[in-house]
């Protein structure tokens, strides 16, 4: 099963299992990672999963559809690397992917 690095804003990080087809916003939900709320469930509809993605992962994950990037334009401090990650599906070649939390969703 593929291994998702959460990194938490103080730079303390959890190491978590999530099954291949899971998004990413659910793995850190079904592991109670505080910086992810995920309010909207995953539909897409609040930006409360923002994550920035590791630059070394970023060539392996599809780009944002317009949907995303119009959400990625609510969220507080947006990076080139920023996503959604409801919008991110794990796969096993994501596995040890890093993604860095930001300091608040709100």
């Amino acid at each position: 099963m593929p291994q998702i690095i959460y990194v938490n804003h103080d730079g303390s990080s959890i190491e978590v299992e999530v099954p291949a087809g899971t998004s990413v916003m659910q793995g850190a939900v079904d592991n109670l990672i505080d910086g992810i709320v995920g309010e909207c469930g995953g539909s897409c509809s609040c930006a409360t999963c923002h994550c920035y993605v590791d630059e070394a992962w970023l060539g392996k994950l599809t780009p944002p559809d317009g949907m995303e990037r119009d959400m990625l334009e609510c969220v507080l401090e947006p990076r080139a690397n920023s996503r959604l990650s409801c919008q991110i599906v794990v796969t096993e070649a994501l596995d040890g992917m890093v993604v860095n939390l930001p300091e608040s969703q709100f």
